[in-house]
């Protein structure tokens, strides 16, 4: 019985050496000239002229994980569905707990801002509705240079 997972474990052990045995080889045999220019990093071939690239927001990494999250949940519903029957009110019970727990964390990432992605701009009532705004005044005019206006002059 334990004869037919012999080839298994003889390439386990092969692999493993294998492994090693390059790792030790190359520590031993790899030349040590470090110089600045081989010490730098580079991206093929190119040095770099710039420096590191800023960092990401926060809000990448939490629209990142909301997609973690929501894989993990149809990970987690398709066995459901396929056995939804024979768990009964308990399974059922158990999936209603576990996607308001995800749903929760979701509204939670959206009250926080993660979706937002574009600065925000806060609009005033006093600025939309102002005497002062005019037609004239806040509609941008393009394309009417030489056209004939409603007054009958040129634009």
């Amino acid at each position: 019985m334990l004869a037919q997972y012999l080839p298994i474990l003889a390439m386990f052990i092969l692999a493993v050496l294998f492994a090693g045995i390059s790792l030790i080889a190359s520590k031993l045999l790899a030349p040590r000239r470090p110089t600045a220019s081989k010490e730098d990093p580079y991206e093929c071939g190119i040095a770099s002229t710039q420096g590191p690239p800023e960092r990401f927001p926060v809000r990448f990494f939490l629209v990142g994980m909301i997609f973690i999250v929501f894989d993990v949940e149809i990970i987690f519903m398709y066995p459901w569905a396929t056995v939804f029957r024979e768990i009964g009110l308990f399974g059922f019970v158990a999936i209603l707990i576990f996607s308001f727990a995800v749903f929760e964390s979701f509204l939670y990432v959206i009250g926080n801002g993660a979706l937002e992605w574009g600065p925000r701009k806060k609009i005033e009532k006093q600025d939309v509705f102002s005497p002062t705004r005019t037609i004239h005044s806040t509609i941008r005019r393009v394309g009417l240079e030489g056209r004939i206006t409603s007054e009958g002059e040129a634009a």
